[in-house]
């Protein structure tokens, strides 16, 4: 029998039966005993596929798709998606080497992100990757190492743009940025490319992240589209690929809806028809991590006390911030706003209470639900935090106060 949906339903991802959460298709409880241990994150297969699935209905035919592995760099995830996209993009040493242990081609996967070291652009060259160069002094130490390697690099440009993606949560580009070069000093970049004799191989334009406008989206895809005409003018050869970058957000909070994606990729079809002309071949990629795997995980965590304090009721567990900063509102967000939180086996049904949900951490920032309506728990009942499948465990200060660390599922 299955239970009533709960408010936040828009953003329940999950299958319920008989008021308890399925996640791969295992009862929580289940799932719970057979992980062994509370905390933990669990990410669900099918949604990953799902999502990407409909990305490939709905984006143009010819858009490559690549995952930001930041978001979840867990092993079994990467490897999952490797299975699923066309490219895998990394943002340090050692996100490459997992990247490369899936098998993905090498000319694949490309490394973004400033402050590369030398040991990491050796590495890099040495595998063969694409180098999306953050600015001229990388440049010139990818050209020295490569020559003492003997090894031409493969490089992109990760250019600043001169605009940003408006209402977007991170804003990656636009005005003074630590990420990539600006616009205007590219030119003169590209033709030291070209004197280094370095294997250009195109541009990398990404202005901001986490965004659920489909204008906003459509008008930085013309935006860019047209930069990286303008850039490839002054290219050492014709660009083999345009990254555009990626953006698209998921809802996290009561009133946020969901990406129109059909418009974002119906409004793409129709600047790429009109840019191809200009691009000649290259490829269009488009890259994202959080709308790939954020609403495929999610964080339980089991109440080990109920307290009452002056008339409000808190579930103390034993999972927190330092798990799981961004639910703590700790992780970005300017006005602290609750997740989507349920208790794991009493999604909908039974009797309902005003709680909060707390950690076991001695700080008052070690908040996951605040005043939020909740099946009414006790202790060993299942918490579940949901939309938790990107920028969680590996975003969250794990060391804070020497707690166990939470473990990580794949189902």
């Amino acid at each position: 029998m299955s239970a009533p949906r709960p408010q936040h339903a828009a953003l329940l991802q999950f299958e319920v039966k008989d008021d308890s959460l399925y996640i791969g298709g295992i009862p929580l409880a289940r799932l719970a005993q057979r992980v062994g241990q509370t905390p933990f994150y669990v990410y669900e297969r099918r949604a990953m596929t799902e999502r990407v699935a409909l990305l490939r209905k709905h984006l143009p035919t010819d858009v490559h798709l690549h995952y930001a592995m930041k978001a979840n760099p867990m092993p079994a995830v990467v490897q999952h998606m490797a299975g699923l996209v066309d490219g895998i993009d990394v943002a340090s040493g050692g996100e490459l080497h997992v990247a490369l242990d899936t098998g993905m081609d090498p000319a694949r996967i490309s490394f973004a992100g400033p402050g590369k070291s030398d040991a990491e652009l050796s590495c890099a060259i040495a595998a063969g990757i694409v180098l999306n160069l953050e600015s001229e002094g990388e440049m010139e130490r990818a050209a020295l190492i490569g020559q003492r390697l003997g090894i031409q690099p493969q490089v992109a440009v990760r250019v600043n743009p001169d605009f940003e993606l408006k209402s977007s949560g991170m804003k990656m580009g636009g005005g003074p940025k630590q990420f990539g070069v600006d616009a205007e000093r590219v030119p003169q970049m590209l033709r030291r490319i070209a004197e280094l004799e370095l294997d250009f191989h195109g541009f990398h334009i990404f202005s901001g992240s986490q965004n659920l406008k489909a204008a906003a989206i459509q008008e930085a895809h013309e935006k860019t589209l047209a930069l990286a005409i303008r850039l490839a003018q002054d290219a050492p050869r014709a660009p083999r690929i345009v990254n555009i970058g990626g953006g698209f957000g998921i809802p996290y909070f009561p009133g946020e809806e969901r990406l129109d994606l059909e418009a974002v990729g119906a409004n793409l079809r129709r600047l790429l028809e009109e840019a191809r002309p200009q691009l000649g071949q290259a490829q269009i990629v488009i890259e994202l991590g959080r709308y790939l795997v954020g609403e495929a995980g999610a964080y339980v965590c089991r109440v080990v006390d109920r307290k009452e304090s002056r008339g409000q009721v808190y579930l103390v567990a034993d999972g927190g911030l330092h798990h799981h900063l961004s639910a703590s509102g700790n992780f970005g967000q300017v006005i602290r706003k609750n997740y989507p939180v349920v208790i794991g086996t009493r999604v909908a049904g039974g009797p309902r209470e005003t709680a909060s949900v707390v950690g076991p951490l001695c700080t008052p920032l070690d908040l996951l639900a605040d005043q939020m309506e909740l099946g009414q728990a006790q202790a060993g009942d299942l918490v579940v935090l949901l939309q938790s499948g990107a920028y969680g465990r590996t975003a969250s200060p794990a060391a804070f106060l020497s707690h166990p660390t939470a473990v990580e599922v794949l189902v």
